[in-house]
């Protein structure tokens, strides 16, 4: 996993009211646990766009009063009006612990179903996997040269190496879809049965206006 640096400044209170106080700053109230005593602080908002507003799953070196903190995103707070980001919380890892996050998804290839006219789907953008820090890759990669139509990939397909999936088995990852085109394709031509149905009533016709068998000669 790629690494991103986090500046913050510790929080004198760790109040409502410094809060709101610090939001109108444009700062965002933190939070860093799992070593013991928890550390608040606040940083940027805009320093957010590589944790945050990003497909990517990274590791965050939180900086604080000169002390340097390696962490995890584990839950961030939006607003609930405006979707602005109100809180966030990380999570202090080791390299000798497991720790859960998402991990987004990847397509690798193009899938054989698609070349014959069908739609590929990725359903779950993120997986949710627990693993060792240096067993977690950036993404989970998932070869889809031989998906056809009407087939998926399920969570319980899934295997990386160190890495443990956590969602049922049974969910659907990726999948190739059957589109309207592929159904037309496949549907009998408009008018094909009526034809044939036409020739069926057309037999019986021709054979009622067949000429009568002239009668057999007298002896």
């Amino acid at each position: 996993m790629k690494t991103v640096t986090l500046s913050g400044s510790p929080r004198a209170s760790v109040g409502k009211t410094n809060a709101t106080a610090l939001r109108a700053k444009g700062l965002v109230p933190c939070v860093i646990y799992g070593a013991g005593e928890q550390i608040h602080f606040s940083a940027d908002i805009r320093d957010f766009k590589n944790i945050i507003f990003t497909p990517d799953t990274n590791l965050v070196n939180v900086e604080v009063e000169g002390k340097s903190y390696r962490t995890v995103l584990q839950e961030a707070q939006y607003h609930k009006i405006n979707d602005r980001l109100i809180h966030a919380d990380f999570l202090m890892v080791s390299d000798d612990k497991p720790v859960t996050v998402q991990l987004p998804v990847k397509a690798v290839g193009q899938a054989i179903g698609v070349k014959e006219g069908g739609k590929m789907t990725i359903k779950m953008r993120k997986l949710k996997v627990r693993g060792l820090i240096a067993k977690l890759p950036e993404a989970i990669e998932l070869n889809v040269d031989k998906l056809a139509i009407g087939k998926s990939i399920s969570a319980g397909d899934i295997s990386v190496d160190g890495i443990t999936i956590l969602h049922p088995k049974n969910i659907s990852v990726i999948s190739v879809d059957v589109t309207r085109a592929v159904s037309v394709e496949e549907t009998p031509a408009a008018g094909a049965a009526p034809a044939a149905g036409a020739a069926a009533a057309a037999a019986p016709a021709a054979a009622g206006q067949a000429k009568p068998a002239a009668p057999a000669a007298k002896k």
